[in-house]
């Protein structure tokens, strides 16, 4: 491309099958004018907002989410059923492209209030033809990492934190909250909050679907860690935090919590 930037294209992986909130793809969300709009609508309204000139693809295994999807003007694909994370459903859409672009970022499906700037700040740091994957994280502060520990303490899981390097390579992502912080640490010390937005090199989708999951990988939950076990080096891109909250929708208490910053960002 003219500006430096390889060709892009977003995918929304949707799956409607959940544990937590089964269907929770097509669950509505009001906002600030009352207007109710399903999940996966408001996660391609956010990524059409990120990135107007870039296609997005609704990456989905059911007939409903793509009958939603071309029902607000969107386009949509069936991948495998088989597909065992959202990464996998990003790499079953290269298949149905005649000629796919060199990167994909796979933008949540169920993260409708991810910052437009992070999708913009992970396609300019794919200029760099060295890195195969990016992904942002943003640093937490001693609020947000006070309720990690206090979500970890309950047994619940609070959030994503990454570990890397001095040149932003990846060491680790954990649902715990790493690194460890001493109770009566003096200095600050980092900590890190991912968020689950992701940049991909074509070939590096591609060989990540060629393989098996690991035990990080299924221990943590966290289908990032594949990359790193079969050596594929991961940039994290860290962001500024974003004014407000960053709540996706894991479970229905979750939905009062989107709606109000919905409301409170003034988006309709």
């Amino acid at each position: 491309m003219a500006d430096g930037l390889p060709s892009c294209r977003i995918v929304i992986p949707a799956r409607f099958a959940s544990t937590r909130y089964p269907g929770k793809p097509l669950a509505r969300l009001r906002g600030a004018d009352g207007t109710g709009r399903t999940l996966i609508e408001r996660s391609w309204l956010a990524a059409r907002a990120a990135a107007p000139d870039l296609p997005v693809t609704v990456a989905t295994d059911d007939r409903r989410i793509v009958e939603e999807v071309e029902r607000f003007g969107g386009t949509a694909v069936m991948t495998p059923p088989e597909c065992r994370n959202g990464t996998e459903r990003c790499a079953a859409v290269l298949a149905d492209l005649a000629n796919p672009e060199e990167v994909i970022i796979n933008l949540q499906g169920d993260a409708p209030l991810t910052p437009v700037d992070v999708v913009r700040q992970l396609h300019a740091a794919m200029r760099d033809p060295a890195i195969e994957v990016a992904t942002p994280a943003v640093a937490a502060t001693a609020e947000t990492q006070a309720h990690l520990r206090q979500d970890r303490q309950a047994g619940r899981v609070g959030g994503t934190t990454a570990v890397f390097d001095r040149a932003g390579r990846a060491l680790y992502f954990s649902k715990e909250v790493l690194p460890f912080v001493p109770a009566n640490a003096q200095a600050d010390t980092p900590v890190y909050l991912h968020l689950g937005v992701y940049a991909y090199r074509r070939e590096a989708l591609l060989r990540y679907a060629a393989c098996e999951p690991e035990a990080l990988e299924l221990s943590e939950g966290l289908e990032q860690l594949r990359f790193l076990a079969y050596g594929t080096p991961v940039r994290v891109v860290v962001c500024p935090a974003p004014a407000g909250t960053m709540a996706e929708l894991n479970n229905p208490e979750d939905v009062p919590v989107i709606e109000a910053e919905l409301r409170r960002r003034g988006w309709n």
